[in-house]
């Protein structure tokens, strides 16, 4: 997918009209035109504003990474649910379905199943993520 498409896609998701991107990134209608139907480029400052301004890195506006990867703002919020998650398998109630036989985990099982959930959660919001852009 070209820059313009991914623009297009993300200013549609926001349901903002054309004009009201340009005043967000202060250029002309018609240039927001000329980006979405791959007329010109924006610029790397314009680049960097539009990422900024709708939650998505760069290079996924640029079409380097298939999927918008996350922000800094969705990777706190992902190390929050993760820490979360974490904290309530810690304790005994928490951990009570994951005992084998009435044997707790031991650290190396507790530390693989952290990185294990880590990915998932991470697979899970990126497809959530990716899903709910593509179907704008």
């Amino acid at each position: 997918m070209m820059t313009g498409q991914r623009i297009r896609d993300l200013r549609k998701e926001k349901r903002l009209s054309q004009t009201e991107l340009a005043d967000v990134v202060h250029v002309s209608q018609q240039t927001i035109t000329a980006w979405e139907n791959d007329k010109a480029e924006p610029s790397s400052s314009a680049i960097a504003a539009l990422a900024d301004y709708f939650g998505v890195t760069t290079d996924y506006l640029l079409g380097r990474t298939p999927t918008p990867q996350f922000t800094a703002k969705e990777e706190n919020d992902l190390q929050v649910i993760l820490k979360n998650t974490i904290n309530g398998l810690s304790n005994e109630a928490g951990l009570s379905y994951l005992k084998n036989g009435g044997i707790d985990l031991d650290d190396e099982s507790a530390e693989l199943m952290k990185d294990s959930l880590e990915r998932a959660l991470r697979r899970a919001q990126l497809l959530a993520k990716e899903g709910f852009t593509s179907k704008r």
